[in-house]
């Protein structure tokens, strides 16, 4: 069944496979971003994300984040421990999370979807949400992503407006 854990190196075999599923496509939700290059898929490469991950989710180290929580998702499918994806909670939002980042990011790799793990993970990212205490959370996606605008819909994202090629739903909690 798909659950959220913490980033932690015993993953890496599956977490080192989900990296390279996703190949040279976004990987929303696992904090790559603040990577200056793109993860290496090894045990030496899962440990230094997980690292990234403690560092970036418990301090502002320039000012330029907001508390959060990194977890990964878990398929159950191949092992209770098979990683298939990511997702970012954010505590708050900034100026750039609230005009197009939203409070939680989330991404499945390729060959793992269309199997409903991404609207389990929203599910249990929501759960998350409601236990720091948000009464309601943004989520976006980009225009031409119907298969993550279907998810936020389903578990009840209203619609507010399109900024900057992200469209930006409420889910009330």
């Amino acid at each position: 069944m798909t659950a959220l854990v913490e980033p932690h190196v015993r993953y890496w075999p599956s977490w080192a496979a989900t990296v390279e599923d996703f190949g040279d496509g976004p990987m929303d939700g696992s904090g790559s971003w603040q990577l200056a290059a793109p993860p290496v898929p090894s045990e030496a490469g899962c440990a230094a994300f997980v690292q990234m991950t403690e560092l970036t989710s418990s301090a502002d180290l320039d000012g330029t984040r907001v508390p959060s929580t990194f977890s990964w998702i878990t398929a159950g499918e191949g092992g209770p421990d098979e990683v298939i994806g990511f997702l970012h909670l954010r505590h708050a939002l900034d100026d750039w999370l609230l005009a197009v980042g939203g409070h939680i990011g989330y991404s499945v790799r390729p060959a793992a979807r269309r199997r409903g793990h991404a609207g389990r993970a929203l599910d249990a990212g929501l759960a998350q949400a409601r236990g720091i205490g948000l009464a309601r959370v943004l989520l976006t996606c980009d225009v031409d992503n119907e298969a993550s605008r279907r998810t936020i819909v389903s578990r009840g994202g209203e619609l507010e407006d399109v900024r900057e090629g992200k469209e930006r739903y409420w889910i009330e909690l």
